[in-house]
């Protein structure tokens, strides 16, 4: 028997299923740069391609900080999070600077009287969910960050001159800032029928797969890059870029070759982050600032006991 040991920490799951993935309903096309029967790895360098000069990496972080039951004025008691949560951007230029970090708190809870809490070390306002659950509560906060990721990328794309915006996560409603591409490090949706998917195996570092497109009208253009490092099984370094649909196809593919030549100056090695290396040196970086920002867990949680005897 043979086997491989995959490169991220346990704690972070895996970035790939393998073949448990899930195949996509999306409408995808994979006819957009290249024939089907034309897929190949695609080396941008020969293409005398060059990387893009300034980059602005956009991530966000998010923490519970405590669970709490919630009584309002109908007696009943119902369990939600006191959380924190940040978003913020790194400009690279040469150097790597931090130009903006942004630091939220709330209490999710699943009813509409919901006041703010308000403890000595931070505030944290009411974020009502519709349905009760972990899983409710996760998925709200999830899109608390997403909507500040957001806002901080908006902000910050108008004024840090970046020849290229890298958005952790799909494109989402950040498709409309110019140069924004999505970055997704963990892959659980095949979008590729299993010709095309065997390409992923065979591409070699700093190297692509064709543009395709996920969508109809709404659509986005899509790829695949393998970043550098061991390459101790086939899904070793993969990441999926997207870019928006609005763009031409010469311009996506231009873009795309850009940033798959850029990529890979930015790879961390497995002794530097548990995610490498698909967890850029530069989102790594801002990922830790921010969660210096959000404070000290159990400062937070005590802070929360002392306003919680207050309330009672």
């Amino acid at each position: 028997m043979r086997f491989a040991v995959e490169s991220w920490a346990p704690d972070f799951g895996a970035p790939s299923e393998g073949d448990g993935m899930a195949a996509s309903d999306a409408i995808v096309d994979i006819a957009v740069e290249v024939p089907p029967d034309a897929w190949a790895p695609i080396d941008p360098a020969d293409r005398a391609v060059g990387a893009v000069e300034s980059v602005l990496f956009v991530d966000g972080v998010q923490r519970i900080d405590a669970r709490v039951w919630v009584t309002t004025d109908d007696g009943l008691p119902r369990l939600g999070v006191c959380a924190s949560f940040g978003a913020g951007a790194v400009w690279c230029n040469g150097t790597a600077r931090v130009v903006a970090a942004d630091v939220r708190r709330a209490v999710l809870c699943p009813t509409q009287q919901l006041d703010a809490i308000v403890t000595r070390h931070g505030d944290y306002e009411p974020r009502a969910i519709k349905e009760p659950g972990g899983a409710a509560v996760q998925e709200a906060l999830g899109q608390a960050r997403g909507d500040l990721e957001a806002r901080v990328a908006i902000e910050t794309s108008s004024h840090a001159g970046a020849d290229l915006m890298v958005v952790d996560g799909p494109l989402g409603d950040r498709r409309h800032i110019p140069c924004a591409m999505g970055y997704i490090k963990a892959h659980h949706v095949a979008y590729l029928p299993p010709a095309q998917q065997a390409v992923l195996g065979r591409l070699g570092p700093g190297e692509r797969t064709p543009l395709f497109r996920i969508g109809d009208r709404r659509f986005r253009y899509s790829w695949y890059v393998r970043l550098p490092g061991p390459m101790s099984h086939p899904a070793a370094g993969l990441v999926r870029c997207e870019l928006a649909g609005e763009l031409s196809l010469p311009e996506a593919v231009g873009l795309a070759d850009r940033a798959t030549v850029t990529l890979p100056r930015f790879a961390t090695r497995p002794h530097q982050d548990p995610r490498a290396p698909q967890n850029l040196h530069p989102i790594a970086g801002l990922e830790r600032e921010l969660r210096r920002r959000l404070g000290d867990a159990a400062l937070l949680e005590r802070a929360l006991r002392v306003a919680a005897a207050s309330s009672s």
